[in-house]
C-alpha cells in the first residue's frame, strides 16, 4: 500500500478522497493549500500526490512546475479540477503530471488512475527516500504474538459464530511492527475465514463483509489471498 497526499482546498473533497483511499488500504495525508502541500511532501515523502488545480494561494499547476524545476517531482502527481480545460490538462502533463481527473471524480476513474500511477515508475532524486516500503522493512526488535483463537472468542460477532471453521484461526500476529503490516495480516486472515466459511462464494462473502464484489476482488488480490483454495468444485 502507498502513502498518498491529497491537496485540495475543499474540505468535502479531501474527506471523500481520504475515506475512499483509506478504505483501499492506503495511508492518506491531507493539505488544503500549497504551503501545507510543500510541508507534507517533505515530511511524509508520499508515493503519490492528488493535486487540485484551483486553490486560493498558489494553483496546482504552479506548484507542479515548482516541484519539477527544483528536482522535487520524485513521485507521480495526478491533477484534479472541476473547471479544467484540454489546454490545462496538456500543460499539467507537459510539466510532469501522470494523469488528469475531472471533478466530480467517479470511484472507478479515481481507483484506476491511482493504480496506474503507482505502478508507473517515477524519477527519483539522489536522496534516499523515506518511503513506506523502507519503513516497513525496518527490523523488528521483539515480538508479541497473539493467537487468533483468543481474538475469535472475544470477537465472535465479527469473524463468525463458535461453530465456524477457519483454517487461519490458529495464526499468530506479531504486534511489534508497523500498523499497516499488522492490519494487512489481520485482514487477510479475516477474509480467508469468511471464504472458508462460505465455501468460496464471493457473493456471500461480499454480503457478509459489506463490500461490493469488485472492491472485494481488489482487496483479496492486494492481500495475496488464494481464491482457488476455498472454491467448491
Amino acid at each position: 500500500m502507498a502513502t498518498i497526499l491529497v491537496v485540495d482546498d475543499e474540505l468535502g473533497i479531501r474527506a471523500l478522497l481520504s475515506e475512499i483511499l483509506t478504505d483501499e488500504g492506503h495511508t492518506v495525508e491531507l493539505a488544503e493549500n500549497a504551503a501545507q502541500a510543500r510541508a507534507a511532501r517533505e515530511l511524509f515523502k508520499p508515493d503519490l500526490v492528488l493535486l487540485d488545480i484551483w486553490m486560493p494561494d498558489v494553483d496546482g499547476v504552479t506548484l507542479l512546475k515548482e516541484w519539477a524545476s527544483c528536482g522535487m517531482l520524485t513521485m507521480p502527481v495526478i491533477m484534479m479540477s472541476g473547471h479544467g480545460t484540454i489546454d490545462t490538462a496538456v500543460e499539467a502533463t507537459k510539466h510532469g503530471a501522470s494523469a488528469f481527473l475531472e471533478k466530480p471524480i467517479t470511484l472507478q476513474k479515481l481507483l484506476r488512475a491511482v493504480e496506474q500511477a503507482l505502478v508507473r515508475p517515477a524519477p527519483r532524486d539522489l536522496t534516499p527516500p523515506t518511503s513506506a516500503a523502507a519503513r516497513l522493512g525496518a527490523p523488528l526488535v521483539s515480538s508479541m504474538p497473539m493467537s487468533l483463537t483468543g481474538a475469535h472468542e472475544s470477537y465472535g460477532g465479527l469473524v463468525g459464530g463458535p461453530d465456524a471453521q477457519a483454517p487461519s484461526s490458529q495464526q499468530s500476529f506479531d504486534l511489534d511492527r508497523p500498523l499497516r503490516e499488522a492490519r494487512d495480516a489481520f485482514e487477510k486472515c479475516y477474509f480467508e475465514f469468511h471464504l472458508a466459511k462460505e465455501g468460496g462464494s464471493m457473493t456471500r462473502v461480499a454480503e457478509k463483509t459489506g463490500l461490493e464484489r469488485t472492491h472485494l476482488y481488489r482487496k483479496l488480490k492486494q492481500l495475496g489471498v488464494d481464491l482457488s483454495r476455498n472454491r467448491r468444485g
